[in-house]
Order: structure tokens, then C-alpha cells, then sequence
């Protein structure tokens, strides 16, 4: 029997294959590639970790990148590049924004409802379509700050990250009476933000958070490791999610207290395979060997992770997203939307993994949630976890503290390396160094400071010279070190004992042990020609106001006495008493004459009256003043001179003026002889230049430094308007003002007569005014300040010994007595700098030459005033003899013609010569002539007419 097989009916038919066709609608509708865009600046890390999650991630859909190198800050550019991405049909990004596009990303996103994934520092937004992978800091660090029970501090904070945690500090603070002090890192340059350290260390603020991105902090751990401060009392909070990708080897040695934040769990195998599968990613198309993975890193590679499991998810539910036709404008006003952009998003918000930062899940409003942070602090041998934080526990405290052993490591039993370089007085060959071998060879500071520091340590050396010549820096093409600090980085040498400057970037490859010299940028010129003093340098002990001011005091106190004189009845005096006494018996017996002689006649009576008045005259007594005004100006004169006067003043009111003069002199005699000696003995130099505030005044004077050194680059730094001033200056001369070597500087500074100032170290300056010609000196004080320092290589253990023998030295005080016998006991110029005289030697003729000058001149004063006084007198003398002669004629001519004859004229004249004419009057009318003529004058006796016998006259001879 054969069964036949009965036929499908042809209804069925349709509902058999409407399953299948189904299928197959729905398998071709999602894409096997899904363009995924990416926004990132050029040659960062997080791009290079987004390629290599990408290559990681090659399941079904696979992810294929739309990549955009871009400035992230830049609005303009980034407008350009999301619009160009999302034109051709990205379904998602991935990049970086800045605190100056994130509102602008954000906006769009919104808008045209595409996802932005990022691994950038979070903000406050309720935008679902961003994305942020970061999680935020504030409810960890605010947990932190309860622990630890801060409640003074400073917070330092970039305006990218810092703001909302400040308001949440601020918020708090508030709260808890909290005293905080902001300060933002944005605004503060180098010089300003070492300022604040300084102030900081005045102010006792030992408490800091310090939130920035993780480049930011590190040059900012530098920045104070540079400074050499002892932070044992100070306790720093880095608000970074990466504590293990900073390097704080330098800032570790100071022994600050530093905690921090952990994201990345580095011990767990499966983030350590990952970061060894990034170590080899593209390893051979490499020139230096990567880094291990940073935190942003790993954020990056969980993004991509996220958005790998949501395309999944989205493919096993079998969502339509594919994007058909245009892919619209971003720019459309108003804007169009992408109808799946909203799917996308709910899928990666639903995405739940376990990621290299530990469990990523997003809330509403696409921020991190349910995530731990691991706290941690550095300790002497490196970071360690003391404890984590989550949202459901808040700060776990798990750290067990042990005590602190010290380790000591042996030093090997080999011959160590010291690097150095001949520069003198530091290390200088012997001049019989040929017949030397070894370290013999060599002599100077650091020669004798590296067998001290041997002795001490207990380690056999060898001095080796630097190959090239230079003390090292680093070349900006290839990246290689050069000179000493090349040698120790490439691990040719042990150690370096030379006059190598401690610096920022020497520091961040080598080990520096504490300064063995403390120095900075000083001015060299040459020394100035002593300026001989001056004819009249008698007078520079005194301005030439206080002169002045002598004169007008001593006229005013001379015209003070003159007029105190005048009005005090103290002053004045009559002429003798003695001739008083004598005349009063013959007045008497004058006066009795009327009286018994009342019948003398009229004439007689007349004449009598005359003589009478006349003798009332002389009996009235003629008062003097010692003080006129020549003799008032002598007395002054005298007192100032400390000669005293033949005159002095009687009344008190004089005495009192002669009492004040003399103070006064006193005084100034005594202020004036103080400093005589020191302006007659000592050639003072008269330095033209004595700071660089004078260098950077006047453009007569060209001043340079060494070209390509470090005192070239503290100028090209610096921020500090003289510095900038002085660096315009040098960097724009024509001819060049920078020179090759040091003693090329010299050099110049010797020929050019003082119009070069060298700017060098003040160490060498020191040194090189000791050697002869001993013609150049050190003016005005130190510019910077730094210090040499021993140098080894990273993690040496020679680097704490050797910093504790150069500590010890300094202790002993022999790095002092190295400094003076080679800079001074050693030099050739003396303790002078090149004055060999001595500062108290003889006075020279110069010196007093003015003295001499005015003695002279007032000699031949004198002479002249004596000259013209004779002339003056002589003249006056013949005038009244003339006058004498004449009046004598002209009376013997009138006596000739009367009834008196010439006898009694002869009479009468001898008698007024002789007995002053008081009986002249006896002969009537010519008595009265010759009493009214001549006795006044003979009465004032008159030098020519003392003796009128002596002249030969007689009616005779007339």
C-alpha cells in the first residue's frame, strides 16, 4: 500500500513563509557597520586609547570611527566637526569638550538628539543624550574633608572642573562655619602662584585641595617640589580621579601628607591584561615605548565598551536605527531631530558592565552612578589605599598603620664615577698636572668638596670631564640630554660634583642633594676711576645749604647784637671819670668869677659866659658803644672761629645773644671736624651703575648675559617688569650684547671702558674680581637666587648619603672655608678688590690745596685793604691840613688890619692850640672871631694841630 502525501493548501501557503520573511526584514534592516564619530585634539591619549578599544571591540556590529582632530576649545572648530559628523550619519560620538564648548555640544546634542559620549570632567546638566563617564567628585570629597575634620582650608581649582565643586564647598561651608579661601589656578602665573606658597608658609595654611586636570597637577607638584620647602606639616587632597598616574617622585622627598583618589584598580588581572595588550598595541610602529593606560585612558575605553554592548543590545532586539537618505543639516532652523537618536540613547543609558573604572551605570540624566573610588595616601615607599568610598557606605577607612622602618642601602664596593668640568676656581688642572695621575691632577673647590664628601660617605672616585664640555641641558629636537646631567640620565656617571644649578627641569630627570652654594644673577662693570677730591673738598663735610645758612646766621646774629647793643643801657659807657674828677675844682672856681666881679664890664662879661659854656660842655660825660656794627660782625667772627674777641657784650640781653652763637658754633664745629678726616682721606668710586634698575633706566651702558645659558632664560621668563624690560633690551641690540663664554664677557666688560655690563653668577663675579687686572666689580645685590647642588641619578642610593655629608659640611662650616681660600685667600687683588693702598694714607697736597689758597688770598686781601686804608687817610689828612693852613691866613690877614696888631692873634692861636682857646676871648671882637674859629677845633685836638708851637707860626712868619 503507498501512502501519497496530500498537497499544502495554497491559504497556508502565506502564513508559512510571512515568519521567515519577517526575519529576514528585520536581520537587513541593522547595519553591520555603525559609524561612531570622534572629536579629539591632536596626538592625546585618549584618542589613541579610543583606536585601540575600537580595534579590541570587532564583534558584530562593528564600530567603524569618524574621527575629527580638532581644538577643543575652539567653538568654531568644533561646530565645524559635529556638523560634518553628523552629515554623514554617525549614530554616536565620542570625544572631549572644554569648559568653552561643552554649552555648544550640550545644545546640540539636545537639539538633533545624538549621543555624546565623553570621558571629560563632568558638569551639571540634565541633557540625557551626553553621556559622562567620569564620575563626580563632590559627595567624595565632601566625605574626605568630615574624615579628616577640616574645617580651615584652601581650595585651588581650575575653572574647568573646580566650579561646581567650590559652590558645593561654599554651600557646606556655610553650613559648618567652615573657613575657606579660593583660590583659582586659571588666573595665577608662575611667579604669582610661588608667591602664594610663600604666603601660604607666612600665614600657616597647611591644609590644601588642589583640583585640576592630571597634567595640570603635575606641573603643579613640581612647581612645589622646586621650592625646597619642608611640607612634613602640611596635608594635601589631590580632587583627581587618577593618585597613580602622577608622577610625584621630587614632591615625595619634601615628606608632604598627600591623599588622594584612585579610579582605576590596578592590581585587578583583568585591567592589568588590558593595559599590557595597550603596552603592545601598534608597539612596532613606535619610536618611544608607551605609558601605561591613564584614568582618562581607561574612561575612553569604557565608553567604547558602553557603546559596543548597546548596538548589541539594540541588534538582539532588533531595532530599526539605520539612517536612509539624508542625514539632515544641524544647522536647520528650526531644528530636525533624528527620529532614532532617542532609541540610541535609551540603549546606552540602559548598558550595565564591569569596566577598567569598575562598575559603569548611568542615571537619567547620563551621569555615573552606583561607582567606588579608592582613597589614597603616599607614604615614603609610594602610594597605598587607606580606604574607599561609594554612594551606599560613603568614606570606609581600611588603612592598618605600621611603623615607619628606615632603609638603608649598602653601598657596592666599586669605584664610583664623578662627573665634572674645569671652570674656575671650581675644578682647574695642576700646572704640573702631567706629572700627576688620577684625581691628583686636578685642584679646586669641588675637587676638595668631592674627597670630603668621599671621606664621609666612605666610597672610592674617579674625577672624569664631561665629554662635551656643557653641564647639560636638554635638546628640544630629539629630546635627549646633554653635558653632566646627559651622562647621569644615560647612566655614564654616578655622580656630579660641579657648580651645576639646581632647576625645574634638571630636577625632573636627576637628584640634587641640598645646595652646597647658594648664589644668583649679579652685575659686573668696570670699576669706576677714584674721583681725586677737589680744590675745596674742605667744604663737602657740609652741604651747601647748611653753608649758606651759616652766613645768613652769622649776619643775622652780628645785626641781632648790633641792635640789642643799641637799646641795652648796659652797652654804653662814658669817656674817663679820672678827667672828670680833675675838672671840677676850676669849673667851681669858674663859676664864682660873676659873682665877685659883678662890676666888670659888658665885654668881659660877655666872654665869660662863653668860657662858661664851654666848660659845661666838657663837664657833661660822652657815652660809647663797644658793639657798632664792625665790631659786632669781629665778635661774631671771633666766637665762630673759636678765637674769642677783645669786646664782649655786657648786658644780659648780649650775653644772651653770645651764648646761643657760641652753642651754635659749638655744634657745628664739632659736626664739621667729625667728617673731615673721612671726605679728605678716602678717593671715593663713583659707580655709575648700581642696580638693575639702573641697567634697565639708561640705554648708555649695553649690558648681556652668556647666550644660551640659564641666566638668558631667567630673563626670557621672567614676568617682572624690570627683568622684561631688561630682556627687550638685550634680545633686540644691534650688536649683539650676548657673548659665547664667560671670558668673552670679561673680556668686554675690560675693553669697553664702562659702557658693558656683564650679567653672570655671583660666584664667578666674586671670583673674577679677585684676579688681576683686579679692574671689574660687583654692584647691587642678587637678582634671583639658587643654589649648586651635588647631582645623581634617579633612585641612587648614593643620592641620601652624599645630601647628608654636603648637610654636615655646611654644619662644620668647611664649605666656607673652601668659598674664602679659593676666592679670597687665593686672590690677587687683596680684601679690597684691587685697592691695594691703604684707606687711611697721607693726605697729599690736593687734599688741603684750598686751605693754602684761601690763606693766601686773605693775605693779599689784607695787604690791599692796608694799601687803601693808607692812601684813604693820607688823603683826609692833607685835606684838613690845607683847610688849617688856609683858615690861619685868612686870620692873620683880618687881625693884621685892626687895632689888635698881630701879636695877640699870635697869642690867641697859640693859646687854642695849646690850651684848647679858653682865654682867646680877652681881645673884643678878634676874640670872638678866634673863639668862634678855632677852639672847637682845638678843643677836639686834631692830629695835625696837637702841638701849634711845633708848626713855627707867628705873625711873622704869616
Amino acid at each position: 500500500m503507498r501512502l501519497q502525501s496530500s498537497p499544502v493548501p495554497s491559504v497556508l501557503l502565506p502564513l508559512l513563509l510571512l515568519p521567515l520573511l519577517l526575519g529576514l526584514c528585520s536581520g537587513t534592516s541593522f547595519p553591520s557597520n555603525i559609524n561612531i564619530g570622534g572629536l579629539f585634539p591632536t596626538g592625546s591619549h585618549e584618542y589613541e586609547v579610543f583606536r585601540f578599544a575600537l580595534a579590541q571591540h570587532q564583534d558584530v556590529p562593528k564600530l567603524v570611527p569618524q574621527v575629527d582632530m580638532v581644538d577643543t576649545g575652539s567653538s568654531f572648530a568644533m561646530t565645524y566637526a559635529f556638523c560634518s559628523q553628523f552629515s554623514k550619519g554617525v549614530y554616536a560620538i565620542m570625544g572631549l569638550y572644554d569648559r568653552r564648548t561643552v554649552n555648544m555640544l550640550m545644545s546640540f546634542c539636545g537639539s538633533l538628539h545624538v549621543c555624546f559620549v565623553t570621558p571629560s570632567f563632568p558638569v551639571q546638566t540634565n541633557n540625557q543624550f551626553v553621556l559622562q563617564l567620569r564620575p563626580q567628585l563632590q559627595e567624595p570629597l565632601m566625605a574626605l574633608l568630615e574624615h579628616f575634620y577640616w574645617t580651615k582650608f584652601v581650595y585651588m581649582y581650575s575653572s574647568d572642573s573646580g566650579l561646581s565643586v567650590l559652590q558645593r564647598i561654599l554651600d557646606t561651608a556655610a553650613e559648618h562655619s567652615w573657613q575657606v579661601t579660593s583660590v583659582n589656578l586659571d588666573t595665577l602665573t608662575e611667579a604669582a602662584f610661588i608667591k602664594l606658597l610663600t604666603d601660604l608658609d607666612y600665614k600657616k595654611d597647611f591644609q590644601i585641595i588642589i583640583d585640576c586636570e592630571l597634567e595640570r597637577l603635575n606641573s603643579i607638584l613640581n612647581l612645589i617640589a622646586a621650592q625646597r620647602r619642608n611640607l612634613k606639616n602640611y596635608h594635601y587632597i589631590l580632587a583627581n580621579l587618577g593618585f597613580m598616574d602622577l608622577n610625584m617622585t621630587e614632591f615625595q622627598k619634601l615628606g608632604p601628607n598627600v591623599t588622594g583618589f584612585q579610579l582605576m584598580n590596578r592590581s585587578d588581572p583583568a585591567v592589568e591584561k588590558i593595559n599590557q595588550d595597550w603596552l603592545d598595541f601598534d608597539s612596532k610602529d613606535l619610536k618611544l615605548a608607551r605609558r601605561r593606560l591613564k584614568y582618562t585612558g581607561a574612561l575612553t575605553y569604557d565608553g567604547v565598551s558602553v557603546m559596543a554592548t548597546a548596538f548589541q543590545n539594540l541588534r538582539r532586539q532588533r531595532i530599526d536605527i539605520s539612517r536612509r537618505g539624508n542625514a539632515g543639516e544641524c544647522l536647520a532652523n528650526p531644528p530636525a531631530p533624528w527620529g532614532q537618536g532617542i532609541d540610541i540613547q535609551r540603549a546606552l543609558q540602559q548598558v550595565r558592565l564591569e569596566g577598567l573604572t569598575g562598575w559603569v551605570q548611568f542615571d537619567e540624566r547620563g551621569h555615573r552612578t552606583n561607582y567606588t573610588l579608592n582613597v589614597m595616601e603616599l607614604t615614603h615607599i609610594g602610594p597605598r589605599k587607606i580606604g574607599y568610598w561609594n554612594e551606599r557606605r560613603g568614606y570606609v577607612n581600611t588603612a592598618v598603620y605600621k611603623p615607619v622602618v628606615e632603609e638603608f642601602h649598602g653601598l657596592q664596593n666599586r669605584t664610583y664615577i664623578v662627573t665634572t668640568i674645569l671652570e674656575a676656581p671650581y675644578m682647574m688642572l695642576r700646572k704640573n698636572h702631567e706629572q700627576f695621575e688620577g684625581n691628583e691632577r686636578y685642584e679646586g673647590y669641588c675637587a676638595e668638596l668631592a674627597a670630603e664628601i668621599a671621606k664621609h660617605v666612605g666610597f672610592v672616585y674617579r674625577l672624569e670631564l664631561v665629554g662635551d664640555g656643557k653641564y647639560g641641558a636638554r635638546d628640544s629636537e630629539t629630546k635627549m640630554w646633554n653635558g653632566m646631567v646627559g651622562e647621569l640620565v644615560y647612566g655614564k656617571a654616578d655622580v656630579a660634583v660641579a657648580p651645576l644649578t639646581i632647576t625645574l627641569v634638571r630636577e625632573q630627570v636627576i637628584d640634587f642633594t641640598k645646595p652646597f652654594m647658594s648664589l644668583g644673577i649679579s652685575i659686573m662693570i668696570k670699576k669706576p676711576t677714584k674721583s681725586k677730591p677737589g680744590v675745596f673738598s674742605f667744604l663737602d663735610p657740609l652741604a651747601y645749604e647748611i653753608w649758606m645758612c651759616i652766613v645768613f646766621a652769622y649776619i643775622g646774629v652780628s645785626v641781632v647784637l648790633f641792635l640789642v647793643s643799641r637799646f641795652s643801657p648796659y652797652e654804653w659807657q662814658g669817656d674817663d671819670s679820672d678827667d672828670e674828677d680833675e675838672t671840677l675844682p676850676s669849673s667851681a672856681s669858674r663859676r664864682a668869677l660873676p659873682t665877685s666881679s659883678s662890676e666888670l664890664s659888658p665885654g668881659y662879661s660877655q666872654n665869660q659866659n662863653q668860657n662858661q659854656n664851654q666848660q659845661k660842655d666838657k663837664e657833661t660825660p660822652e657815652y660809647t658803644n663797644d658793639f657798632g656794627i664792625f665790631n659786632s660782625l669781629w665778635f661774631s667772627l671771633g666766637a665762630f672761629m673759636q678765637q674769642g674777641c677783645d669786646i664782649s657784650p655786657r648786658s644780659l640781653s648780649g650775653r644772651i645773644v653770645g651764648g646761643v652763637w657760641w652753642f651754635f658754633t659749638l655744634i657745628i664745629i664739632s659736626s664739621y671736624t667729625a667728617n673731615l678726616a673721612a671726605f679728605l682721606t678716602v678717593e671715593r668710586m663713583v659707580s655709575p651703575i648700581e642696580s638693575a634698575e639702573d641697567l634697565a633706566k639708561q640705554t648708555e651702558i649695553a649690558y648681556g648675559t652668556l647666550d644660551g645659558g640659564s641666566t638668558k632664560e631667567f630673563f626670557r621668563r621672567s614676568k617682572i617688569a624690570v627683568f622684561e624690560k631688561m630682556w627687550s633690551y638685550m634680545r633686540s641690540a644691534d650688536p649683539t650684547v650676548f657673548v659665547k663664554n664667560t671670558n668673552e664677557g670679561v673680556i668686554r666688560v675690560r675693553k669697553s671702558k664702562g659702557k658693558y655690563a656683564y650679567l653672570l653668577e655671583s660666584s664667578m663675579n666674586e671670583y673674577i674680581e679677585q684676579r688681576k687686572p683686579c679692574d671689574t666689580m660687583k654692584v647691587g645685590g642678587n637678582l634671583d637666587s639658587k643654589g649648586y647642588g651635588v647631582a645623581t641619578p634617579k633612585g641612587s642610593a648614593l643620592r641620601n648619603p652624599v645630601n647628608l655629608a654636603v648637610l654636615k659640611l655646611n654644619e662644620q662650616g668647611l664649605l666656607d672655608k673652601l668659598k674664602n681660600r679659593w676666592w679670597y685667600d687665593k686672590g690677587e687683588c687683596g680684601l679690597g678688590g684691587g685697592d691695594s693702598k691703604d684707606k687711611t694714607s697721607a693726605l697729599s697736597l690736593s687734599n688741603v690745596a684750598g686751605v693754602f689758597y684761601i690763606l693766601i688770598g686773605g693775605l693779599g686781601l689784607a695787604m690791599l685793604v692796608a694799601l687803601v686804608e693808607f692812601c684813604y687817610k693820607s688823603r683826609i689828612e692833607s685835606r684838613r691840613m690845607k683847610e688849617l693852613i688856609d683858615a690861619a691866613m685868612m686870620s692873620t690877614s683880618l687881625v693884621g688890619g685892626g687895632a689888635g696888631g698881630g701879636g695877640a692873634l699870635v697869642g690867641g692861636f697859640v693859646g687854642g692850640g695849646g690850651g684848647g682857646g679858653g682865654a682867646s676871648g680877652l681881645g673884643g671882637e678878634n676874640g670872638r672871631l678866634v673863639a668862634h674859629d678855632f677852639p672847637k677845633a682845638g678843643g677836639q685836638g686834631l692830629p695835625c694841630m696837637s702841638k701849634a708851637s711845633g708848626l713855627g707860626l707867628s705873625s711873622t712868619g704869616m
